[in-house]
């Protein structure tokens, strides 16, 4: 069995090598920079990762809160995470890429240095969470303007989808760390450092401090004003005498792109294809809702069904990245002359209906206990001991499997599809539009975690006969998304 493990584990490392192999390679001329930039990507990831997982318990269990205050505490301060990304993207425009990460990357350092020392509600709000929300903000466009300057016409494919990947490993790491810290320090486990106790939650923030400093220490190597012309030469931006002091380019820069952005979003108003896309990116908002309700509802949940210690980390949070990371590249290669709307449909079909795999009753699964394959999922990647090993763990890994397939089929397309409807210089604007699904599902997913979390599987009970019943209800809500493509196909360009 090990052997048998260990052979296909090494098989997935040269594939995922080959696939690095294949990127970087069309990277070779790009500067140093954008190897800053994507180990960056990388690191924030599995920090962002792992204190997503991480957020909901810790506000229950070491700050007090319930369970539908604790969902709709990190839904609000999702939202406006979200927010603050459209209100501070101009700031690359103002101070430059390398200003830019260092000044986000500062936020979230100091942010992240405060909530593993306190539990004080209005304490982590105010010094941690705000600053991270906002840390997150700059750094999440300027890595991907950062990549488009640092790779040409040609080579940004490349940039991109090696962009995508290494996210995705990011991810990935996030849930093993999420995962290695609570076997280690127990889920309710506690550490002393300077004398002051830790709870697990609190050391998993910690760890995700201490992934800041690498980031910070590789952004100070940056070059500013580094870019790559059409010719594939590195170039660097000449400096100018700037006689005004930072804070009031920053300010005129602000300024100018709320300008620019009302100038266009007034045109844009005008043309039918962006109501089109307004409606489209609205049905889209259901599907949407899983994966905040997989950062949200997910880690409580599996920790009350399945017990304290279990590798919830594992089931989602590693094993969807990488499978992502497998098979986009190769469902792109065999569907790129498919039409989008028949993939969206096909894959947010899947997606859907696959949360009604959690559903079905763990009875159905009992027999897989004890089998070949039951013992390679509980025992060797799992690690449980017999008495907690549970059924529900196998409804709940063939969802994500499901899942995930249809994951990698519909949400590529999803921003191919941006560019198709999109009029002719108009592609930013429909492209920037396109993150509105997860504004909004961060403002319904937030409170409607705990409220199912309250209701189904509460924290003062021993039995969840129930518990089914979130899926359930999360089920109906994603279908709304194909069955909505179905209803809209006229919408679409066919033809």
């Amino acid at each position: 069995m090990n052997i048998l493990i260990y052979s296909v584990l090494t098989l997935f490392c040269f594939i995922f090598l080959f696939i690095i192999y294949n990127y970087a390679k069309g990277l070779k001329d790009s500067p140093r920079e954008i190897w800053f930039l994507l180990v960056a990507k990388l690191i924030e990831y599995a920090a962002y990762g792992a204190s997503n997982m991480t957020f909901v318990l810790y506000l229950s269990q070491d700050c007090g809160l319930g369970d539908i205050e604790a969902g709709s505490f990190i839904g609000t301060w999702s939202t406006f995470l979200t927010l603050l990304s459209i209100l501070v993207g101009s700031v690359v425009d103002a101070i430059g890429i390398k200003k830019t990460l260092l000044l986000g990357v500062v936020f979230l350092f100091f942010g992240r240095i405060v909530i593993p020392f306190s539990n004080t509600i209005w304490l982590v709000t105010i010094f941690s969470f705000i600053p991270v929300a906002v840390g997150n903000a700059i750094l999440g466009p300027v890595l991907s303007v950062g990549i488009k300057k640092y790779t040409t016409p040609v080579s940004s494919a490349l940039g991109f989808g090696l962009y995508y990947t290494l996210m995705n490993v990011g991810f990935a790491l996030g849930g093993y760390i999420f995962d290695k810290l609570r076997t280690v320090f127990g889920e309710h486990g506690a550490y002393k450092i300077l004398g002051i106790s830790l709870s697990t939650y609190q050391l998993i923030f910690l760890s995700c401090f201490l992934l800041t400093i690498p980031s910070f220490i590789m952004f100070l190597f940056m070059r500013d004003g580094i870019y790559m012309n059409e010719e594939a030469k590195i170039e660097q931006e000449a400096k100018t005498n700037v006689s005004s002091p930072l804070y009031k380019r920053f300010y005129e820069s602000i300024q100018t792109s709320f300008v620019d952005t009302i100038k266009i979003m007034k045109e844009s108003f005008t043309e039918k294809s962006f109501w089109v896309y307004l409606f489209i990116l609205s049905i889209f908002v259901f599907i949407k809702l899983i994966f905040y309700h997989f950062h949200y509802t997910f880690p409580k949940y599996g920790i009350r069904v399945l017990g304290d210690g279990v590798k919830i980390g594992n089931i989602y949070g590693i094993l969807n990245p990488v499978m992502i990371i497998f098979l986009v590249p190769l469902i792109s290669h065999f569907t790129k002359k498919i039409k989008s709307y028949y993939l969206l449909l096909i894959g947010t079909t899947i997606s859907a209906t696959s949360i009604f795999i959690a559903a079905i009753p763990e009875t159905y699964f009992s027999s897989l206990l004890g089998t070949w394959f039951g013992d390679l999922v509980l025992v060797e990647w799992l690690e449980l001991r017999p008495e907690s090993q549970n059924p529900v763990l196998f409804s709940l890994l063939f969802f994500i499997v499901v899942f995930t397939i249809g994951e990698a089929i519909w949400s590529p397309r999803l921003f191919q599809f941006s560019a198709e409807i999109a009029p002719k210089g108009r592609e930013g604007t429909y492209l920037a539009l396109s993150y509105l699904p997860y504004f909004f599902a961060k403002m319904i997913a937030g409170p409607l975690s705990g409220f199912l979390i309250s209701i189904y599987v509460p924290a003062n009970a021993k039995v969840f006969p129930d518990h089914y019943m979130i899926w359930i209800w999360i089920g109906l809500m994603s279908v709304i998304t194909p069955i909505g493509l179905i209803l809209s196909k006229n919408q679409f360009k066919l033809n």
